[in-house]
């Protein structure tokens, strides 16, 4: 379908910055619509972090607005995440994800394996 692989993150003090990319490979007739990132921490339900569309449209979450960017590259199938001015409740596992149609014309979803990000002093 559309494989993602995860790269970024690890160690940050607070107020300080980290880069998450995620690069997507869809196969012959897959063509991603939406990417982004979610977070996910242990017990809880996953929450949306940041989404762009192919027209350019982000999604953020109340809590990293003026702080994360989002950005993609839609000819590479690429998507950063520019994380600025970090705090300690950011730490989680961040996961990539692809929403995307498929040859037969519907639609799905993918998601990386997650990556860890650690604000701490």
């Amino acid at each position: 379908q559309v494989p993602l692989v995860e790269s970024g993150g690890g160690l940050a003090q607070p107020g300080g910055s980290l880069r998450l990319s995620c690069a997507a490979s869809p196969g012959e007739g897959f063509m991603i619509y939406v990417m982004g990132w979610y977070r996910q921490a242990p017990g809880k339900q996953r929450e949306l972090v940041a989404d762009l569309n192919t027209v350019g449209t982000a999604e953020y979450a109340d809590s990293v607005k003026g702080r994360f960017t989002i950005s993609r590259d839609i000819a590479k199938n690429t998507v950063d995440l520019q994380m600025d001015s970090l705090k300690p409740e950011d730490t989680d596992v961040y996961v990539c994800c692809a929403l995307f149609y498929g040859p037969g014309g519907g639609s799905g979803d993918s998601w990386g394996q997650g990556i860890q990000v650690t604000v701490s002093s």
